[in-house]
């Protein structure tokens, strides 16, 4: 019972504290056109993305289309930016910064996606109460964390047995950074908010944004210590097929 009181009483605090940002960001984060805004922006983003993979970055994989392409729908103008510093051929040389941006936008593709899975399978669904539904997002978020990390190590030749290990070493500081400030973050703005209503989907996506930006020291650190590799480098692949 001492603990569960500890628990509430820190969840209380924690709340307290962030009431400021609370207040400011609710009003913001629930505003039609502010959010449509927001919606348009990211849609013009996306067919920049697009427009620039298939005229000056066809080299790219598909896997990594694809996650640059989620990195823009979560993220937007902040989601461009990264894969524009850190991810097309033409940039002017590779850095522990840029592997460990590239690394980040990884595991955030697959992160997001389990969360935008989980939470409407819990709460549009299964209509659990918002203890459950932080759970089951967080696993989906693991879930599908691990799975990007997993398939394309078994596609290379790797067993099963040992991708997964390899998964779970590498992924799980940055899945668990990254989903304790982003679902943290999600509860603290729009606990209370259900599937039909704006600040529903708006926080959700705010909220994966700040887990992205928590967990790119921790992917920078991973990758300067060997944990990971951060992502091969895109200009080689610019190189490569220029020969």
């Amino acid at each position: 019972m001492q603990s569960s009181g500890g628990v509430a009483e820190l969840t209380t605090r924690i709340e307290r504290a962030f009431e400021p940002a609370r207040e400011v960001l609710v009003p913001l984060l629930s505003n039609p056109l502010l959010v449509g805004g927001w919606a348009l922006l990211v849609f013009v983003c996306l067919g920049v993305l697009w427009w620039d993979l298939r005229q000056n970055n066809p080299q790219l994989g598909s896997m990594m289309k694809a996650v640059w392409t989620l990195v823009v729908l979560y993220s937007g103008p902040f989601g461009l930016g990264v894969y524009w510093y850190t991810g097309r051929t033409q940039i002017a040389h590779d850095s522990l910064w840029r592997r460990g941006f590239r690394s980040t936008s990884h595991c955030y593709s697959g992160c997001g996606a389990g969360e935008v899975v989980g939470i409407t399978l819990a709460q549009g669904v299964l209509a659990l109460s918002v203890g459950w539904v932080a759970a089951v997002t967080f696993g989906f978020a693991y879930l599908f964390g691990y799975g990007l990390t997993i398939g394309p190590l078994m596609q290379d030749g790797v067993g099963f047995v040992k991708a997964t290990w390899d998964a779970f070493l590498s992924e799980t500081p940055s899945i668990t950074i990254m989903e304790v400030f982003a679902i943290g973050t999600d509860l603290l703005l729009a606990a209370d908010a259900h599937m039909g209503e704006l600040l529903f989907w708006s926080a959700l996506a705010f909220s994966l944004s700040i887990g992205f930006l928590v967990a790119w020291p921790i992917n920078v650190l991973l990758v300067r210590y060997g944990v990971k590799e951060g992502m091969s480098n895109p200009a080689k692949m610019g190189e490569s097929a220029a020969e």
